[in-house]
């Protein structure tokens, strides 16, 4: 199968898509090289680099297997070979996608860092001994004993300058490609390989929950650090021979809009913070609307209100997607025109076509029997492993409440660890932030369960709020958000004390960390 996305839009194709991608990558002789690059017309554009000056470079698909092939030659003469795993520690440019398809066709793991991540744990995590990474980024890592740096510029150039791979690795389906770390929202970070088959599931997710198109200028503008960036901004394109942005720039409301605009993007997706920023910044509105055809999230639900102004100000409505980095996107507000349904205030969505779910113990549960369900489990930690499954193993248990209405979409309500349980409530903190995020001088806000100073309630519900702007009289402004709550949405869900602080603790992806908040209360 080698079929671009366009085909994906005649009638009744989704299923035979599904199997056909499937069917590529379970080969025992599948080749990640091949399925991700090498099968694309040479003159098709792989990935555009936007600089923050908004000029642009385009990089092909036959510039991409040219340049990986010279590239991997020079990383086996450094000892790169099958099943090493190798860091990556560089910013949204070329030398980062084409040292990626380099490592693959060597059979090596890429393990994805980024400045804001807790680099160290996760080089020694993977055992690596080679590290590929920018100078200003290299110099963060040089007290770390035992490995290797390369470095872009005279020294990748030099590697990147050597004769062409004579034969690609063929590694299989169940062989990784990638090793990632969890976010952290409830503790440390466990390993998760992420195998070349899992690539169906990701071109399968951009197909029916994105509605990928060829006529698409895609943006995903989360960092490629992050599951979301990685699976769906370089990997699930590439399956699908699809062009993927990749913006060099930092974020801010105004620079995304200008990216938007300068090149004209269709289809975009990034992380919930992204959306409420520019809805806040008002840098968009219904009278200078953007013309997207698509857009969508993940990570953490939007507020009905953000998802109200999407639907004037982007052109059309942000569609809310769920997963994790063990899974990818497996609930979703899907967009394809086969199946797209008009989104619902609050939900998810359904199932993605391969996968099956349901609600267990009050928590989202996946079907391990699913075509599209890969996880293999966490790296080294078999404890770990089995506590994420029932005890017959066929059921994913994501520690994820949500409920499920009678039509089979899917509400997210928190995180297990994050359900508050007060005078015998159980309280999602996404229903509380829901209301408090809509006041005109609430920037940013978490809430948590903290033990109950009375030894009544068990925990009460605390907000902590990034204003947007000063606080002049913050017993005032308290006052007006827990009365908001209790008006508008619960008497015995509201704050019962509101801190006012300069930010709130976050994975690099934007997932809120509300254990750290828990965590410094107590201390």
């Amino acid at each position: 199968m080698t079929e671009r996305t366009g085909q994906a839009h005649e009638a009744g194709t989704i299923d035979r898509l599904m199997a056909g991608w499937v069917a590529d990558v379970e080969t025992p002789d599948a080749c990640a090289a091949h399925l991700l690059c090498d099968r694309w017309p040479a003159d098709a554009v792989a990935f555009r680099f936007v600089a923050e000056d908004m000029s642009a470079v385009d990089l092909t698909f036959g510039e991409l297997a040219d340049r990986s092939r010279r590239l991997a030659t020079g990383l086996a003469a450094r000892g790169v070979t099958r099943g090493d795993r190798v860091p990556v520690m560089m910013s949204k440019r070329e030398e980062l996608v084409i040292t990626l398809l380099a490592l693959w066709r060597l059979g090596a793991v890429h393990v994805p860092l980024f400045t804001a991540f807790a680099a160290r744990m996760r080089i020694e995590g993977a055992a690596a001994r080679l590290v590929v990474a920018e100078p200003r980024q290299a110099e963060k890592l040089t007290d770390i004993p035992g490995i290797e740096i390369i470095r872009t510029g005279a020294e990748w150039d030099a590697l990147a300058d050597s004769a062409p791979l004579a034969e690609d690795v063929a590694v299989g389906g169940d062989a990784p490609i990638a090793l990632l770390f969890t976010s952290g929202t409830t503790g440390r970070p466990k390993g998760v390989p992420v195998p070349l088959r899992a690539a169906a599931a990701f071109a399968v997710y951009l197909t029916c929950a994105v509605d990928l198109r060829p006529e698409d200028l895609f943006w995903n503008a989360a960092d490629h650090g992050w599951a979301y960036g990685l699976y769906y901004g370089i990997v699930g394109t590439l399956v699908l021979g699809a062009t993927s942005v990749q913006y060099r720039g930092a974020f801010s409301p105004a620079t995304m809009v200008e990216v938007i605009r300068s090149q004209g993007v269709t289809n975009l997706a990034g992380a919930p913070t992204m959306f409420r920023a520019l809805a806040k910044a008002g840098e968009v509105t219904e009278d200078a609307p953007l013309r997207l055809r698509r857009v969508s999230t993940a990570g953490e639900p939007l507020p009905p209100s953000v998802l109200e102004w999407g639907r004037s100000a982007l052109g059309t409505e942000i569609r809310d997607h769920y997963g994790q980095t063990e899974l990818g996107m497996v609930i979703c507000t899907l967009a394809h025109p086969e199946l797209a349904a008009p989104p619902r205030p609050g939900s998810m969505g359904v199932p993605l076509p391969g996968i099956a779910a349901q609600i267990r113990d009050g928590q989202i549960a996946i079907d391990a029997a699913s075509p599209l369900f890969w996880f293999p489990g966490y790296l080294g930690e078999p404890e770990k492993t089995a506590e994420r499954f029932t005890p017959d193993g066929r059921w994913y248990l994501t520690g994820d409440t949500a409920r499920q209405d009678d039509d089979g979409w899917f509400f997210f309500s928190s995180r297990d660890d994050d359900v508050i349980l007060a005078a015998g409530y159980r309280i999602g903190p996404f229903d509380v932030e829901s209301v408090l995020i809509d006041h005109p001088r609430v920037q940013e806000v978490a809430v948590v369960g903290l033990p109950d100073p009375e030894g009544v309630r068990g925990e009460e519900v605390v907000a902590f709020v990034v204003p947007a702007g000063a606080v002049v009289d913050p017993d005032a402004l308290a006052a007006e958000l827990q009365a908001k709550v209790r008006d508008e949405y619960s008497k015995h869900a509201y704050p019962r004390r509101v801190h006012f602080v300069d930010r709130l603790p976050k994975t690099p992806s934007g997932k809120l960390q509300r254990f750290l908040l828990r965590q410094g209360a107590a201390d």
